[in-house]
């Protein structure tokens, strides 16, 4: 028997949270190399004392975007970082490598590493292989399996604890002490809680979130502004979905008004637009609302 009416939107609404969940984990990466980009070059390729300059993610022709790329000017080299939640993608992964390293080599014609991240464990054969193997093409690139690395020293450096939180460890509930005593260490505030926020997110990969939260300071993930930021983003995406599904198209003066709101009044028109039948219905609402 198939889900009808208003069980159907709620169903939808917990698929999409589920999807924001599984894409927040990919956009917290993002925004730590983005962030730190000393961190990981650092980390990956073990040097010290470095000139770093970001570069633009998305490339040029039919656009795609890389997770985050950096030129090092005294090395004369570019690093090109992917993470990876799901093993598998579309197009597969050896793939995007390449096509990302051409792109890469025919706007800046020098050396490129590439490295990809996996986040998450799992015995799919496809985080072991690490070229692009066609025909007579020979394409590849560095695999970094986190839950194979030494934690030591991802535990070093504060942009890198919510990487530390997924690497090897015989005991993780031990790790986890360590990860919440160094976020305790960091003394800038707002530092403080993005790494926080980070390591909550991505600790949701291998822990239990009521142990997470035995070690990990809620209301200050809760303070921190990219907290906010990501949790607005993926409301407004599941309302955007949903009000769509249910109304039709949303005209982009109605939008700009739902962008406007709180993260406590989207939870509330989550709630509220079971009821709509007619865009009226939001009309009428945003009116009292706002």
């Amino acid at each position: 028997m198939g889900i009808t009416g208003d069980r159907a939107c709620i169903y939808e609404i917990l698929i999409w949270q589920l999807i924001i969940i599984l894409l927040a984990y990919d956009n917290i990466c993002r925004y730590l190399a983005q962030a730190y980009p000393f961190a990981f070059v650092s980390w990956l390729l073990n040097v010290e004392d470095i000139e770093i300059q970001p570069l633009p993610t998305e490339l040029s022709l039919e656009p795609i975007r890389s997770d985050a790329l950096y030129l090092l000017p005294n090395r004369g080299q570019i690093l090109h970082l992917e993470f990876q939640t799901i093993p598998s993608s579309s197009p597969p992964l050896p793939l995007r490598m390449l096509d990302y390293w051409v792109r890469l080599y025919r706007k800046y014609d020098c050396p490129i590493e590439q490295v990809v991240i996996f986040l998450k464990q799992t015995k799919s054969p496809i985080v072991y292989v690490e070229q692009l193997a066609v025909g007579r093409t020979i394409h590849p690139y560095r695999v970094v399996r986190l839950w194979e690395e030494d934690p030591t020293p991802l535990l070093e450096n504060p942009a890198l604890l919510p990487l530390a939180i997924l690497a090897r460890t015989d005991t993780p509930e031990v790790l986890l002490r360590q990860v919440a005593d160094k976020i305790d260490s960091i003394e800038e505030r707002e530092e403080q809680q993005n790494i926080s926020v980070c390591t909550e997110i991505l600790a949701r990969l291998k822990f239990n979130k009521n142990l997470i939260r035995q070690f990990l300071q809620e209301d200050l993930m809760r303070e921190s502004p990219l907290y906010q930021e990501i949790l607005q983003e993926g409301e407004l995406k599941v309302v955007f979905r949903l009000l769509n599904r249910k109304l039709g198209n949303i005209e982009p003066n109605l939008q700009s008004k739902i962008q406007q709101l709180s993260s406590e009044q989207l939870e509330a028109l989550e709630e509220a637009l079971l009821d709509f039948s007619v865009k009226q219905d939001l009309i009428n609402w945003l009116e009292n609302y706002q």
